[in-house]
């Protein structure tokens, strides 16, 4: 078709004009200015141009690559050029579109666990079956991709040879009954050992939860842990007993000491006053002697028979008896029961010569009765 056909004037327009698009327009001066006039002269071309949509996808592709959303538990480690250039904090960014910049994301929040059941050798050559349980999280999310080539297989080989250090130096009866110094010392050990290594990682918690023997020897051990408990239960009903005696015993020598005081304090005071008395008796005596005499043999007798007891016949007088000590110091026996005829001659004290307590020879009763 010739271009010179009437009404064909617009169309050749139109293809001047999509021929022309690519070209830089002179009122812009080129640069990024008339790069986007281009592409506005080519979106502006016709209603079904493929590069227009071709340029819309490119567009909302770069905004949407260009945009990196990190959450809260995680951390982003850009790359740029397969290179490390930042890390990224929780929250929107923007970064340089693939494949300039690229963004990994990590798990820095997140709590790991790695558990293993392993046979060691303790240190008094007995095999004993550890049960190790590690938590740990990420630190460095950079150490964690780049600082080694597998941060969590180089903790869990790290966790197995600590544990083994440690069990190794102990013996069986620390490793089944003391673990918890063993476990703080792997614990601090193991993150010596993944420092160094450049893993990036950080262990929060290291346990060792439950150590048995072999099933082979379990039954022996098991007889052992009986008889170490029944030591320690005897162990501590003696520290009960000796609780409870001790204070008593205590109580009761405190007890004596006291009564011995007071009988010391009392057995003085009954000396000092004896002492007192017989000084005062001797001054009565020198005054008056034959008086100082009969007054104390008064008191004598009528102390002696008022400890005595009393015979009473059958015609109502009254018979003393005053037991005699025999030669091995012991009283003698009481006499037979007697009748009223046989105490009837043995008592013949008159009226004038009555020596019942309270009376002297006088028959008088004693002043102050």
């Amino acid at each position: 078709m010739a271009w010179n056909i009437p009404g064909k004037n617009d169309d050749s327009g139109s293809g001047k004009d999509r021929r022309n698009a690519w070209k830089p327009r002179r009122g812009n001066g080129g640069g990024l200015g008339g790069l986007f006039d281009n592409f506005r002269g080519m979106f502006d071309g016709g209603g079904g141009s493929p590069l227009r949509w071709v340029g819309l996808a490119l567009a909302l592709w770069l905004a949407f690559n260009c945009f990196v959303l990190v959450a809260e538990q995680e951390r982003g480690v850009v790359l740029r050029f397969g290179h490390f250039s930042r890390v990224l904090e929780p929250g929107p960014h923007f970064k340089l579109p693939w494949p300039i910049e690229r963004v990994t994301k990590v798990a820095a929040t997140q709590i790991k666990t790695f558990s293993d059941n392993v046979p060691i050798l303790t240190s008094d050559e007995n095999i004993v079956q550890v049960e190790i349980n590690v938590q740990y999280r990420v630190s460095d999310a950079q150490k964690y991709l780049f600082g080694t080539r597998d941060a969590d297989q180089m903790l869990q080989q790290a966790a197995l040879s600590t544990v083994r250090e440690q069990v190794g130096r102990a013996d069986l009866d620390t490793v089944l009954g003391a673990r918890e110094a063993l476990a703080v010392s792997a614990k601090q050990m193991l993150q010596k050992s993944i420092d160094a290594y450049r893993t990036g990682l950080v262990v929060t918690e290291l346990n060792l939860p439950n150590a048995r023997p072999p099933e082979e020897v379990k039954p022996a051990f098991d007889d052992v842990n009986s008889a170490q408990q029944d030591k320690d239960r005897l162990i501590s009903e003696a520290r009960a007993y000796a609780a409870k005696v001790v204070p008593e015993a205590r109580g009761q020598a405190a007890r004596v000491r006291t009564v011995a005081e007071g009988y010391k304090t009392a057995s003085i005071a009954r000396a000092t006053g004896d002492a007192e008395r017989f000084s005062l008796l001797v001054d009565e005596y020198r005054n008056a002697p034959e008086v100082t005499r009969k007054r104390l043999w008064l008191e004598t007798v009528q102390g002696v028979l008022a400890q005595n007891r009393t015979i009473v016949g059958g015609d109502s007088r009254q018979l003393i008896y005053v037991p005699m000590a025999d030669r091995n110091g012991g009283s003698t026996a009481p006499p037979p029961l007697l009748t009223p005829d046989m105490v009837a001659p043995t008592v013949n004290a008159g009226a004038d010569d009555d020596i019942r307590p309270g009376r002297n020879p006088r028959g008088n009763e004693e002043p102050g009765r």
